[in-house]
């Protein structure tokens, strides 16, 4: 990957980024309407180091798209009753149902990483959680979902001054939790998760796509493109649209409103 990383640190600017992430956006608009118009199940689960900008590229994914259509799923700590159920059945749930694109901020494969660095499933949980993902995505699959997965990868260098902000920045502070300090040491660890759970569930059904995401700003571009180019919408025609005429009542209301103040 290291030649990906390269490239990655390019620099790409504020303007030229947003001029490209507002025509993606207006893609992921048609997509939208598409897949409300056709019924299709479309998930995504993004998956990946911490730090690595998952949630940058959530955001820039669902800014400019109805949360209804776009659902975001980040599950919290299982509950004592869900800790007792087939590990996979919390999630089950939030998948989608026609009409809907249902993100998961990391999923299922929590077990894949960080229970298995940080020791909070058994070699044997592992081994069955290995064993049977690949049967549910499948199954998933001849439902009639999309499932579309990605890893993003950041370098240890930029995950380190990314972690570090996030200490150093009280609007970020909520970012960093104490999981994310105590599994910090444990970069090759994490190394090896990630090979094994790629072993075990990149299939040609449901396969692994990772985003080198040292350039924040180009690896959600990336990751935006590359989703549009999985999905066969079409866009619509577009339809002419003209404001009716509305009439004003010429006195104001009576009524004592309660304003805020105008400090800014």
């Amino acid at each position: 990957m290291s030649a990906d990383k390269k490239k990655d640190k390019a620099k790409l600017d504020r303007k030229a980024y947003e001029k490209a992430l507002g025509k993606l956006q207006v893609e992921l608009v048609a997509l939208q309407e598409w897949v409300v118009r056709e019924g299709a199940k479309i998930c995504i689960v993004f998956e990946g180091r911490d730090g690595a900008g998952k949630g940058g590229t959530i955001k820039a994914l669902t800014d400019r798209v109805s949360p209804r259509v776009f659902r975001v799923v980040a599950l919290p700590a299982p509950t004592e009753r869900e800790k007792s159920q087939m590990y996979i059945q919390r999630y089950l749930p939030h998948l989608p149902a026609a009409g809907e694109v249902v993100i998961f901020d990391r999923s299922w494969y929590n077990r894949a990483g960080v229970e298995r660095v940080m020791g909070f499933c058994s070699d044997e949980e592992l081994r069955q959680f290995l064993a049977v993902v690949p049967l549910v995505e499948k199954a998933m699959v001849t439902s009639g979902i999309t499932l579309i997965k990605y890893w993003l990868e950041v370098s240890p260098e930029e995950q380190t001054r990314r972690l570090q902000d996030r200490i150093d920045d009280p609007r970020k502070n909520w970012k960093l939790s104490p999981m994310d300090v105590q599994s910090y040491t444990r970069w090759d660890d994490y190394s090896a998760a990630r090979d094994d759970m790629f072993v075990a569930s990149d299939t040609g059904y449901a396969p692994w796509y990772v985003a080198v995401s040292d350039n924040k700003r180009s690896a959600r571009l990336n990751i935006l493109s590359h989703f549009l180019e999985q999905v066969p919408y079409e866009k619509p025609e577009p339809v002419a649209v003209e404001l009716p005429a509305r009439e004003i009542a010429d006195e104001e209301s009576s009524y004592a409103f309660k304003f805020i103040p105008s400090r800014y």
